[in-house]
């Protein structure tokens, strides 16, 4: 009997098959297969050193870096679980995430590691060590695909972030799909947009690992720098291309993407918010031999539905999220507030290979997964995304329930009460802070600013602050979103 794929199998496979081949670059370091290989068992060695064992979670507070993708690797080889956190959050919020998953180990640096204070927890350095000589072999036990494979921590309705687990199953499922759909080879090399705690790093790692292709690592201060991303794309000759839509229009507006043919780039994938239709159209009018695909899924999901846009440009219109993928079965529900929703439209929900193994520190999921997103179906089977259940919002693709955002806004001092809104999309996403103040002065807007700096993950930010002497609220004493949304619309238009 065949044993079964794992993730961490991926390196080893390419390693075995193509040794020298170009495997993951950082802009200081490449590695090929046979060096990541040899450093991802180094590692694996060095935290089976520390006390890490099968389903241990270890936290990886790092800087993108081969060597991070190498840990990554040795937590799996090691039956382990890893939880990347962003390196730019602050430690606050890391260190909620610290305290939830109760890891064996955190890799990190010295500075990181002090400003976590943490006491019991062994650290193992993010330092560039030696070469990797010929470790002793740490254990590689025998695992279910069912097995947790790693957490990627999203916001919480509660105002702390919660984690999805996912399985070597989860991932593969939709590993699997993306090679084959993008024919992706050894040839490729894949751009690393997004960072590690993202899912769509999961497509640009383990679909190139597949394939045996490589994979370019764009460091996170490089992540919103349109000239430097239209750069990298140009200069490493890179042909498959994934982010949210937003990246790619701040490279259009100010990163002279429309200015550069980019020959090798082959597919263009995105997904995480809605590409606005006119500057979609441009892009393609641009590339129109290029190959575009819209990748829809919620972190509980990873991708579980895919359009790719036809080669003969349309008239723009709302893009659709497409049709089922990777083995998954959808199905429109009744949403729980409006059980007389239209025929065709509805609450979508997923079921099949992709969908997590649960919550950390939850019950174990179970049954189809509520995406809270209302949808409808055309006549043509495609599906077409309407807009949110509940009160979760994107920012620049960043999934946050407005109840995280407010519980970090109301623990300013000079805040008593705080809500928070949205409106608009991808780059033209704004929050607004609604506060009450605490006795005293209002805080201004640069204070809030500074405020999310310190609790809320990167690109998280209040753009403009209203004051005001109470909250709207309903006749059942809860906020009153609708009346807020409304105020505030009708005082833009005043001001």
């Amino acid at each position: 009997m065949t044993a079964a794929v794992l993730l961490h199998d991926l390196v080893t496979r390419a390693a075995h098959r193509t040794p020298g081949a170009s495997a993951v670059s950082d802009p200081a370091t490449r590695a090929t297969y046979a060096e990541l290989d040899a450093l991802a068992d180094q590692l694996a060695y060095e935290l089976h050193t520390l006390g890490v064992a099968a389903g241990d979670r270890v936290v990886l507070w790092s800087d993108k870096s081969v060597r991070a993708v190498a840990a990554t690797q040795a937590v799996l080889r090691l039956g382990a679980v890893y939880v990347p956190v962003d390196p730019r959050n602050p430690a606050r919020r890391a260190a909620q995430i610290v305290e939830d998953c109760a890891p064996a180990a955190v890799l990190t640096t010295a500075d990181r590691a002090r400003s976590l204070a943490l006491a019991d927890i062994p650290v193992l350095l993010d330092e560039p060590g030696p070469p990797p000589t010929l470790p002793r072999p740490s254990p590689r036990p025998r695992l279910s695909p069912d097995a947790p494979a790693y957490i990627l921590y999203t916001s919480g309705s509660t105002g702390r972030p919660k984690g999805v687990c996912l399985s070597h199953r989860n991932a593969l499922a939709f590993v699997d799909w993306a090679a084959e759909t993008l024919g992706a080879h050894a040839d490729d090399r894949f751009a690393n947009h997004a960072p590690l705690n993202f899912d769509l790093s999961v497509l640009d790692l383990y679909a190139a690992f597949s394939a045996g292709a490589s994979v370019h690592l764009i460091p996170s201060e490089l992540a919103y720098t349109p000239r430097a991303l239209t750069d990298v794309l140009h200069e490493r000759q890179l042909t498959v291309w994934y982010s949210v839509p937003s990246t790619l229009m701040l490279m259009m507006r100010d990163g002279g993407l429309l200015d550069r043919p980019l020959p090798h780039l082959r597919a263009v994938l995105f997904a995480g918010e809605a590409f606005p239709p006119e500057d979609l159209g441009r892009l393609r009018e641009h590339w129109p031999a290029k190959r575009f695909w819209n990748l829809y899924g919620p972190t509980e999901t990873n991708v579980c539905t895919a359009y790719e846009l036809p080669q003969r440009p349309e008239p723009p219109r709302p893009l659709p999220i497409g049709r089922a993928v990777c083995g998954d079965e959808l199905k429109l529900l009744p949403p729980e507030d409006d059980p007389d929703c239209p025929p065709g439209t509805g609450e979508l929900a997923v079921s099949g290979p992709t969908v997590m193994l649960g919550y950390w520190n939850q019950a174990p999921h179970q049954g189809w997964y509520r995406t809270g997103d209302r949808v409808r179906v055309d006549e043509h089977g495609d599906l077409f995304y309407l807009g949110r259940l509940d009160d979760t919002v994107k920012i620049r693709g960043v999934r946050m329930h407005l109840t995280e955002i407010e519980a970090a806004l109301s623990t300013h001092p000079q805040v008593a009460e705080a809500a928070a809104l949205v409106t608009g999309s991808a780059l033209d996403t704004r929050l607004t802070a609604v506060v009450v103040p605490a006795e005293g002065a209002a805080p201004s807007l640069l204070a809030l600013k500074r405020h999310c700096a310190a609790h809320l993950p990167r690109g998280v930010t209040v753009d403009t602050l209203r004051v005001l002497d109470a909250l709207p609220r309903n006749t059942n004493g809860k906020l009153d979103r609708h009346r807020l949304r409304r105020e505030s619309v009708q005082d833009a238009r005043e001001a």
